[in-house]
C-alpha cells in the first residue's frame, strides 16, 4: 500500500501513511475543512450557499 500524501510505502507504524510527517499534514486536511464529506441535508446546502455568498461579497 502506498502513502496517499506522498506515494512512498507505507510504514506499519503510520499506516495508511508512510510516516508521522505525513499523517499529520492528512490531519491538518480534515482540521481546516479541505476535506469534508458531502452531505445531502437541505439545510447544510442553505448554509453553504449562504457561506459562499459572504465569502464573495467580500472586499478583497
Amino acid at each position: 500500500m502506498s502513502c496517499p500524501i506522498c506515494g512512498e510505502k507505507s510504514d506499519p507504524k503510520f499506516r495508511p501513511f508512510c510516516s508521522k510527517r505525513c499523517a499529520d499534514i492528512d490531519l491538518g486536511r480534515w482540521m481546516s475543512g479541505k476535506y469534508a464529506i458531502p452531505s445531502d441535508d437541505p439545510e447544510d446546502i442553505e448554509e453553504a450557499v449562504e457561506e459562499i455568498e459572504r465569502q464573495m461579497s467580500k472586499p478583497h
